[in-house]
This record gives structure tokens, C-alpha cells and sequence, in this order.
């Protein structure tokens, strides 16, 4: 019999957190529906620690290393469900997360990604809520304008999104090719070309464990501009689209210009729209490389203090 849902689980390395992810998937107060659980290749115990559950659900593919997106991919293939639920290795579903995806697609059946809310939880201790635009709780519903809703926070978030098969089957998967920014990247182009419903209630928490885990952007910038470029032909008709592809450039410049990556910064810097900036981001973006890796620091030291700060706020 086919499950409504199918669950997939990228695993690398994650020895330390993936029982707990398991555990709360699990757990759902919706049980219909299959886990696979791709593990890309992890050299910890991470298979010992997932082979030692003992569910009918649960689908183990064990593969070599080729990265998370072409992960992804291979689970969302071999979905047998109408509905393919995502989550990373590290991240905790509470009890109605499925419930409350059923209850979307069942008031929206036509969309191409359904999603509800999420907390960030920092160093297992400290959680914050992200910030949205135009659909504050207790919305639930198809969301007006994508873009302009996740100029601030993004509301979609990989371990908290459901994709109906027939989105999949229609090529919106994860580009292999992107070492980083491939979420961003399917959500743009999802969000350019299908109704995106989304639920205000949180039902996840994003777990952010490590001091560099969400605090720095990437190593990589090149390929975050191949993946802003992929859609640039798409920003002189979407006003909204330009805006929040002006966001995460500054993001990528800030970024680049602490790692002292003065060619990149210079070539993101010229593609963004500073009427897209508020006064604090157009501020740091002006800050030589000592001030803001000081700033870095002190975002960090808040962190553990507690105290979470947003310059897009």
C-alpha cells in the first residue's frame, strides 16, 4: 500500500544527532508514511546508530559520498509516495509536523511546495523565532508573494517542506552542480512557477549546533553567484524576486569580504539594488574586513549570552 507520505533523510556524519532526528519523526501523530534514509557515505557510526531502529517505515540507502543535493535527490526518487516530507540529519520534527503538511495539502491540493513554521534552536539551549512578513500566525494558506514574505527569514526551510511527486517528476530537484545554495535555488524556482501554501504554526526546530553553522555563510561563494545568476534573467519582471536575490547577494558580499574575496565581493556588490538594503545592511557592507570579523565574534559571544541579533530586521 502507498504511504501518503514519503520521508527523506540526508545523513552525513551526524553520529552525535540522527537518533534524536529519527526518534522525532517517529513519533508523528500522522503515521502514514515511509522513511528513507540516505546516508551519503558517513565515516562516524552514523549507519550502526539508524541500522539499530527497528520500524517497518524505515528504508536505509546506504550510498557513496556525492554531497547532499545529489542525496536529496536519490531519496526523493525512490519515493513512493504522492508527497516527498525533507529533513537533514539533525534536525527535530514536533509531534504535528506531519499532521499539519496533511491538513495543507488537503485545503490546497494544486501547489508546488507546502511548508509551515520553525523555530531556531541554538547550541541545544537558546531559541529564537524567525521573522516573516504577511503571514503571521495564524495564517495558513497560499502565500501571496513568496519573495517579499522571506526578505527577512526564509519560510521555506529544508527539514520543514513537502514536495508532491509530481513537482519532482517534473525536473525541480536539487542541482548537483551547486556546492552551496541548492535550497535557495529550488525554492526560487518552485516559488517562480507554482502556489506555495504555508502554515504558521511551528512544527520543527532548526538545530544549530556549531559555532560556524549558520553564522558564516559558505567558503564558496562562486557557486552561491552561479546560483543567483541562474535566475537573473527572471528580475526585471519580478520585482520581488530582485529583492530577495538583492538580499542574499549582500549576504554573499558580506561574506566574501571577510574572507577577504575582494574579486567576488565586487561582482556581487555591482548586481545589487541598494534600495533593497535597509540602513544597517548598506552600513556593514561599507565596514573594512577587521570591523566585521569583530562583529562576527561579538554575534557569537551574544549568542551564547543569549541575545540573537538580525541587521534584516
Amino acid at each position: 500500500m502507498i504511504p501518503f507520505f514519503s520521508v527523506v533523510i540526508s545523513v552525513y556524519n551526524k553520529a552525535h544527532f540522527v537518533a534524536q532526528t529519527l526518534d522525532s519523526i517517529l513519533s508523528q501523530d500522522f503515521t502514514d508514511f515511509e522513511v528513507l534514509i540516505v546516508d551519503d557515505g558517513s565515516t562516524d557510526n552514523s549507519l550502526e546508530i539508524l541500522r539499530s531502529f527497528k520500524d517497518e517505515r524505515i528504508t536505509i540507502l546506504p550510498t557513496k559520498n556525492q554531497g547532499v543535493s545529489a542525496a536529496r535527490n536519490f531519496g526523493m526518487l525512490k519515493a513512493r509516495a504522492n508527497y516527498v516530507a525533507l529533513s537533514d540529519g539533525d534536525d527535530i520534527w514536533l509531534p504535528n509536523h506531519l499532521s499539519e503538511l496533511e491538513s495543507l495539502i488537503e485545503s490546497f491540493p494544486d501547489c508546488g511546495i507546502y511548508a509551515t513554521s520553525y523555530v531556531k534552536k541554538f547550541f541545544n539551549s537558546y531559541t529564537t523565532s524567525p521573522k516573516f512578513k504577511n503571514v503571521e500566525p495564524p495564517f495558513f494558506g497560499i502565500v501571496a508573494d513568496y519573495f517579499n514574505t522571506s526578505i527577512i527569514d526564509n519560510i521555506l526551510w529544508t527539514s520543514a517542506v513537502v514536495i508532491p511527486k509530481s513537482i519532482i517528476n517534473q525536473g525541480y530537484m536539487f542541482d548537483k552542480e551547486l556546492g552551496c545554495g541548492e535550497d535557495i535555488d529550488l525554492w526560487v524556482s518552485i516559488g517562480k512557477n507554482f502556489d506555495i501554501a504555508f502554515s504558521a504554526k511551528v512544527t520543527a526546530h532548526k538545530m544549530i549546533h556549531a559555532k560556524d553553522n549558520h553564522l558564516s555563510l559558505t567558503k564558496n561563494i562562486p557557486d552561491l553567484i552561479k546560483m543567483m545568476d541562474k535566475h537573473k534573467g527572471d528580475e526585471s519582471i519580478n520585482n520581488s524576486l530582485k529583492h530577495y536575490l538583492d538580499q542574499n547577494r549582500y549576504a554573499a558580499a558580506l561574506e566574501a569580504k571577510i574572507l577577504g574575496d575582494y574579486t567576488n565581493y565586487k561582482l556581487l556588490k555591482k548586481d545589487i539594488d541598494f534600495e533593497n538594503l535597509n540602513s544597517k545592511l548598506k552600513f556593514l557592507l561599507m565596514l573594512p574586513k577587521s570591523v566585521l570579523i569583530g562583529l562576527k565574534k561579538l554575534k557569537f559571544i551574544l549568542l551564547k549570552k543569549r541575545l540573537y541579533n538580525s541587521p534584516y530586521r
